[in-house]
C-alpha cells in the first residue's frame, strides 16, 4: 500500500499542474511540486495549515476571483497572490470532494499559469472546420479599431451572435444543413448594418459584429433590429422551415479596458448568459446594467 501511495505521489509531483487538496476545514492536505513552482509556497509551508489568504481563490472564494473570465472545460481566471508578493494570474478548475455518503470531506484545485490571458478568445471551432481561417482578417480589424479606440478615434462596440439553433440543426440534419443556416443569418444580419460595420464569423455557430455606436444602450438597441433581422431570415432545409433566433452580446469597450481580450470575455459572457436564459434575447456585457429582450 505504501509503494502505491509513492507511487501516486511521485506522479502527482511530475504534473505540470498545479495540484491542491483541501480537508474539511480548509487546512492543506496535498500540495504538488507545481502548485509550489507556481505561487513560491513550498508543500512544507502549508500542510496540515488552513490555506492562506494569499491562496483563497483557488477555493473559487475571495475577490481575485475574475468571474466574467470563467471558460467552460477550461476553469476560471484566478489571482493569487505569489509568497514574494506579485500577483500571479491562474487559470483554475476546483470540484468538491464527498464522502460515500455525499458529506464533503474536502475540496480539489488544479490549476496553471494564465500566459496567454491577451490571447483573442473565439467560438467553439471544430478540427475540420475552415471557420479558423476566416477569422484571421477580423482579428486583425478588431485590433486596428481597438487601437484606434484606445487613441482617441471612434466609439468601440462589439456583438457576439450565437445562432440558437445551430447546434441542434447540425446534429439532426448535418454540417450541410447548419453552413446553409448560418450563411442564411449572416446574409440577414449583413443588410442591417452600417457602412462602417463589418461581420464576420467567429465560431462555428457564432457571428462578431464591430460597431461604432455612441453608448452600450444604442448598441443594445442596434443589436435587437440585427436580431429581428435574423428572425426573419427564411430558411428551409427539405422543405421543413426552421425558425431562426440569436443570442446576442454587448459590449462597448470602455477606457478601463486592459486589453481587446477582455472586451472580447465580456462579450461573450454576456452572449452566453443570453443563452442560458433561453436564448433569443440580447443581453449587456458585466458592468452594464440594462438587459433588453429581443
Amino acid at each position: 500500500m505504501s509503494d502505491r501511495m509513492e507511487l501516486l505521489e511521485a506522479t502527482l509531483d511530475s504534473l505540470p499542474d498545479g495540484i491542491a487538496v483541501f480537508g474539511e476545514a480548509d487546512e492543506v492536505v496535498w500540495w504538488n511540486q507545481a502548485a509550489g513552482d507556481i505561487t513560491g509556497y513550498a508543500a512544507m509551508d502549508l500542510k496540515q495549515r488552513p490555506v492562506p489568504e494569499q491562496l483563497l481563490p483557488l477555493l473559487q472564494r475571495g475577490p481575485r476571483v475574475v468571474e466574467i473570465a470563467h471558460h467552460a472545460g477550461r476553469g476560471t481566471l484566478l489571482r493569487v497572490m505569489h509568497k514574494l508578493g506579485h500577483e500571479v494570474p491562474v487559470m483554475a478548475r476546483s470540484l468538491v470532494l464527498r464522502d460515500g455518503l455525499g458529506e464533503r470531506i474536502g475540496t480539489a484545485a488544479v490549476f496553471h499559469p494564465a500566459e496567454s490571458l491577451d490571447a483573442l478568445p473565439h467560438g467553439e471551432v471544430e478540427e475540420d472546420s475552415d471557420v479558423a481561417a476566416s477569422q484571421a482578417d477580423l482579428e486583425e480589424r478588431l485590433e486596428t479599431e481597438f487601437e484606434d479606440f484606445q487613441q482617441g478615434g471612434l466609439p468601440l462596440g462589439v456583438l457576439w451572435i450565437g445562432v440558437d439553433q445551430a447546434h441542434e440543426l447540425r446534429r439532426t440534419h448535418g454540417a450541410a444543413a447548419s453552413h446553409a443556416m448560418l450563411d442564411k443569418v449572416r446574409h440577414a444580419i449583413a443588410c442591417g448594418l452600417r457602412p462602417s460595420e463589418v461581420i464576420g464569423r467567429w465560431g462555428d455557430d457564432e457571428f462578431l459584429v464591430i460597431a461604432h455606436e455612441r453608448s452600450a444602450e444604442m448598441l443594445a438597441a442596434h443589436g435587437q433590429r440585427l436580431a429581428g433581422l435574423a428572425r426573419t431570415a427564411d430558411f428551409r432545409w427539405w422543405g421543413d422551415r426552421v425558425s431562426l433566433t440569436v443570442s446576442v452580446g454587448a459590449a462597448q469597450a470602455q477606457k478601463e479596458d486592459e486589453s481587446l481580450a477582455q472586451l472580447l470575455e465580456r462579450v461573450r459572457h454576456a452572449m452566453t448568459a443570453s443563452m442560458h436564459e433561453g436564448g433569443n434575447r440580447i443581453r449587456l456585457a458585466p458592468g452594464v446594467k440594462t438587459c433588453l429582450p429581443s
